[in-house]
């Protein structure tokens, strides 16, 4: 979980989840950034997924990594997820694991945010490593390569009650545009390098069945 207080970054995109152009432009902004980090692919891919099932407003990585998992299709490792989340307590010990079985992997980063009240409902995707706890006065391990966080509440007092009076609609409607978003960006990008079948492309029902 974190707070964004700060002016963003030139590295830094938010797009709302109700833009009707939301999941073109975050496919966009994916591809951009990882043209920039991983283009050649040579480094192993991981989503890791950052949240718990105990809050609603917390539960936005847990689910990216549950629906990102569904897709079993073997392009990226998650980590996270609502059978097996990570979060403050494990955090450290699931990036150790990381570390071990992949000496230089591409990570991008999945965690809910605190913001300003105008700015609930966006989603923020940043070229630099997200800094999980920072809303709630944690002090956490950055992860990964790229952040990218939801705006699902207003931050700046009793942040703990505020997540769990989060509404879940708008957390699942988050969580679908990301996972739906980074599935597809990540799936354009491996198979040209690894020829994984066609069974593994978009529907040819189009855009729309991957933002249901």
């Amino acid at each position: 979980m974190v707070f964004m207080n700060k002016a963003l970054e030139p590295t830094r995109t938010r797009i709302h989840m109700d833009d009707p152009r939301g999941f073109a432009q975050m496919v966009n902004t994916f591809s951009h950034y990882i043209k920039q980090e991983n283009n050649d692919w040579q480094r192993p891919t991981l989503v890791v997924c950052i949240g718990t099932d105990r809050s609603t407003g917390d539960s936005l990585g847990p689910l990216v990594g549950t629906r990102l998992q569904s897709f079993k299709t073997g392009l990226f490792e998650v980590y996270g997820t609502l059978d097996t989340p990570v979060h403050a307590s494990n955090l450290a010990e699931v990036l150790s694991s990381i570390e071990k079985k992949h000496p230089s992997p591409f990570i991008l980063a999945v965690d809910a945010c605190l913001g300003r009240l105008e700015s609930v409902g966006y989603i923020s995707i940043a070229r630099e490593p997200l800094r999980p706890g920072s809303g709630v006065n944690k002090h956490l391990p950055t992860v990964g390569d790229i952040s990218i966080s939801g705006i699902v509440n207003v931050g700046g007092y009793l942040e703990f009650m505020v997540l769990q009076n989060t509404r879940l609609s708008l957390v699942m409607k988050m969580a679908h545009l990301i996972a739906n978003s980074l599935f597809y960006t990540l799936n354009r990008f491996a198979q040209p390098n690894y020829g994984y079948s066609s069974a593994l492309q978009r529907p040819a029902s189009g855009e729309s069945s991957l933002q249901n």
